[in-house]
């Protein structure tokens, strides 16, 4: 450790206004891979240094904590880039701007959570014995009756009419 002449003061170290694609990836949490993915999916973008290296401001830290945490409440990628497309691309998204995109998603996750809560309340005796054969199965469609209403599991996953 090399010493400091007495009477210097110490001085923040101020962070860089752009990143890396490995400063992203370790301020993130995830693979540099990860990053390149998210960017030619359009959901995060960067400028070339005069050395043709990527360099991302400092939000998209914001955006890909947000990704993130989509991702693990099953939103897909897709909807993601939908309310990305109507964020500021020029500043860090203000509290305003994540409460519309929040608004937004909280009644499709509502909507999630009740079809989950629908299928595990049905699937409880299957999941029980591990057969689907039982005359009270939810997944049980003799004869498959149930054809003409369309594809899918049309007992737990009713169709939108």
């Amino acid at each position: 450790m090399r010493s400091r002449p007495p009477g210097t003061i110490l001085r923040p170290m101020r962070p860089a206004a752009e990143l890396t694609v490995g400063e992203v990836a370790r301020r993130s949490g995830v693979r540099v891979s990860t990053i390149h993915f998210y960017e030619a999916k359009g959901l995060i973008s960067s400028r070339r240094s005069e050395g043709n290296q990527r360099r991302f401001s400092r939000e998209v830290l914001r955006r890909v904590a947000v990704i993130r945490v989509a991702q693990r409440a099953g939103v897909p990628l897709s909807v993601v880039a939908q309310a990305f497309a109507e964020l500021p691309q020029d500043r860090a998204p203000t509290r305003e701007d994540w409460m519309r995109l929040s608004s937004r998603w909280r009644r499709d996750l509502d909507d999630r959570i009740q079809r989950l809560i629908g299928l595990r309340d049905q699937l409880d005796g299957c999941i029980g014995c591990g057969c689907l054969s039982t005359s009270h199965c939810p997944l049980r469609n003799p004869q498959d009756a149930l054809a003409g209403d369309g594809p899918g599991p049309r007992l737990l996953d009713p169709a939108p009419r």
